[in-house]
């Protein structure tokens, strides 16, 4: 196994830090938050509402995004924000996703190719679920090949058959990870640490593979 990076060593990698998959992205159009979700986002969002994005970019969708009423979160390890003054409910927030801690329930919660990127991506999962309103969506895109087991093979088939028990539903044509609702999870899976060598995923991107233990259940 490769030597591994803790996750605030792995939050100043090149790789993380500097990366620029959402700093283009808009709400609507070719390279947007639609076509990469499946959906349009703000179709559910009315006054008293709320959406976090985690690792949004430049937060270029979020502003667009804006609807009387309604809170809008995004957070991002690097302040690289569209300029403000931002519209009346955006706010955008420079933190480490490992770190942050919402002061409140949201009714839709996104990462749209931003675990790619995270260390312990299995542990953020379980954090999100508990963000969730009554009725609360989650969706992300999941390289599930990134997750990796102290010898260096994919997690396969257990992670998945893990993550459908604990609630989650994942689509392995288009890589993508939904719940909907809250719940306290619990994943049989150690964190080990990170590596940012993986090189380039589906995305072509360079990306971050995780390394785990298996717990006994």
């Amino acid at each position: 196994m490769t030597d591994l990076l803790s996750d605030e060593t792995l939050s100043r990698s090149s790789v993380v830090a500097n990366n620029a998959m959402n700093r283009e992205r808009q709400l609507a159009g070719p390279n947007s938050y639609a076509k990469e979700l499946g959906f349009d986002p703000t179709a559910g969002l009315v006054p008293g509402t709320a959406w976090l994005d985690l690792c949004c970019g430049s937060g270029r969708a979020l502003v667009q995004a804006a609807r009387p009423g309604v809170e809008i979160v995004g957070v991002d390890l690097v302040d690289a924000f569209v300029p403000g003054p931002h519209p009346a409910g955006v706010r955008l927030v420079e933190a480490d996703v490992r770190a942050f801690a919402p002061e409140r329930a949201f009714d839709l919660v996104t990462c749209v190719h931003g675990l790619h990127y995270v260390g312990d991506k299995l542990g953020l999962l379980a954090r999100v679920a508990a963000w969730l309103a009554p009725a609360g969506r989650f969706v992300a895109d999941l390289d599930l090949s990134s997750v990796r087991l102290l010898d260096g093979r994919p997690a396969g088939r257990p992670l998945t058959a893990a993550l459908r028990a604990a609630g989650f539903a994942y689509d392995a044509r288009r890589r993508r990870l939904t719940r909907t609702g809250p719940a306290t999870v619990q994943l049989p899976y150690g964190y080990l640490g990170a590596d940012d060598r993986a090189g380039p995923n589906y995305t072509g991107q360079p990306a971050v593979h995780s390394y785990y233990r298996e717990l006994s259940r």
